[in-house]
């Protein structure tokens, strides 16, 4: 494992992020690891390796439980995290409707972090973080382990809403736990589920806890998991199922949280807010990211579905300031986060319509639908090799050309449902079903 020498003068290095722990930094090569939900710097983006348009599995590994949480790589090892259920198998219903029930899922859970082998998919450890029956609600589309761990190659987090966060080494042992309390986060009266992943960078784990009834943004030593600043958001977010940013720029590194009424970013180091920017979405879920010296985020559902691009030196309320680059107000997403692959920035709604612009200047390309339009997509799109991987809730999977018009590669078919995003590691895509992890090569 690579390792350098700590120095807070240490300059950026190009798009290969560092993580520090403690005072050890690891290269995180974004060719071979996956760290967090979206992969390094959560681009959602891996080159450097071929990547199959024609392929066959690999290996195909039973999961046991249910979730949504998407598979995470370092190294050979690959880690998700699940929610199982002691009456059995969970209900879960997918699809596009408009249904806003409970799912009848309320008795008792044992939510596990599992680590596989990569390279083959044998089980290497199974850890139970907490036993018990669940605080919240989940809605019938969602699971009680939606929310995606992310490791730095020393530790390994997992944050489970009302059930707690968890801190595991790479070998399973447990480090630490931290019980936040009961985090609900509800719409028309309904407890919808926990859904934001946590954010690592350095000694911090960035959550965004965004109950209607207490809106907030923290930081949590990663070494020891005691906190170091809570941020009330009361007046900036009403609720919110998006994974924070943490983007380091030379002279501050900030904290990018999707929320509605506003999207606001903070200092990492104080949790003071940096800049907000009204919203149009109010149910915000895809993740903020950057590419190309901007960042990015979008939301949906509401009077309107915007997607932004914004610069990153933003201070104050920049909404309608030449602190946005550009904006598209009623072409963003959903569910799913948009991703920004070479040139070209790619947006897909929840009823299967990819749409393609500039990702610098937001001009349209193309939009076209995958499909009959009678399936739902919820996995974010992925990229790399010059392909765009895009998945639907029913499993097909399709292969797309980067660039500017569309042209369809390939289209596969996994033979189960697809609701967390792959992640890709030296060649080849890992997806999880709702049963099971399927790894895919040329």
């Amino acid at each position: 494992m690579k390792r350098l020498a700590y120095t807070r003068e240490m300059p950026l290095v190009g798009r290969r992020e560092f993580l520090a722990f403690p005072w050890v930094l690891t290269a995180a090569d974004p060719q071979v690891h996956w760290p967090s939900f979206r992969g390094a710097e959560a681009s959602g983006v891996a080159d450097g390796f071929p990547l199959p348009v024609a392929w066959k599995a690999k290996w195909k590994t039973a999961v046991p439980g249910l979730g949504h949480s998407s598979p995470v790589i370092w190294g050979n090892k690959l880690f998700v995290a699940t929610a199982v259920s002691a009456l059995g198998k969970a209900p879960l219903k997918l699809g596009l409707y408009g249904d806003r029930d409970a799912a009848d899922d309320n008795g008792e859970q044992s939510w596990k972090v599992l680590c596989f082998d990569k390279r083959n998919g044998r089980l290497l450890w199974e850890r139970t973080a907490r036993k018990s029956a669940p605080r919240a609600q989940r809605h019938m589309k969602a699971t009680h382990a939606n929310t995606t761990v992310a490791t730095n190659g020393e530790r390994v987090v997992a944050f489970f809403g009302s059930e707690g966060l968890h801190c595991f080494d790479l070998d399973g042992r447990a480090v630490w736990s931290k019980d936040l309390g009961t985090i609900n986060v509800s719409k028309y009266g309904v407890g919808w589920g926990y859904a934001s992943s946590p954010a690592l960078h350095g000694d911090r784990i960035v959550l965004q806890i965004d109950a209607p009834d207490d809106p907030y943004l923290a930081a949590f030593r990663l070494s020891d998991g005691e906190r170091v600043w809570r941020t009330a958001r009361k007046d900036a977010c009403e609720r919110s199922w998006a994974t924070p940013l943490v983007y380091r720029q030379a002279n501050r590194t900030q904290v990018v949280a999707n929320g509605w009424p506003y999207v606001a970013s903070y200092d990492l180091e104080t949790g003071r807010e940096l800049w907000r920017l009204k919203g149009g979405g109010d149910n915000p879920i895809p993740a903020p990211f950057a590419a190309h010296g901007m960042l990015y985020v979008a939301n949906g559902h509401g009077a309107e579905a915007p997607v932004w691009a914004i610069k990153p030196e933003a201070k104050g309320d920049i909404s309608g300031s030449d602190f946005v680059v550009w904006t598209e107000r009623r072409n963003g997403a959903y569910i799913q986060t948009p991703l920004v692959y070479r040139d070209w920035l790619y947006s897909g709604t929840n009823n299967g319509v990819l749409k393609c612009y500039d990702a610098r200047t937001g001009k349209m390309h193309y939009q076209q639908r995958l499909g009959a339009g009678l399936t739902g997509f919820s996995a974010s799109p992925v990229a790399g090799d010059g392909k765009v991987y895009c998945a639907s809730e029913d499993g097909d999977v399709w292969v797309i050309a980067a660039g500017a018009e569309y042209r369809e590669l390939a289209r596969h078919s996994l033979g189960d449902s697809v609701m967390a995003t792959p992640a890709i590691s030296e060649g080849a895509l890992y997806f999880r079903t709702r049963e099971a992890l399927v790894a895919v090569a040329a």
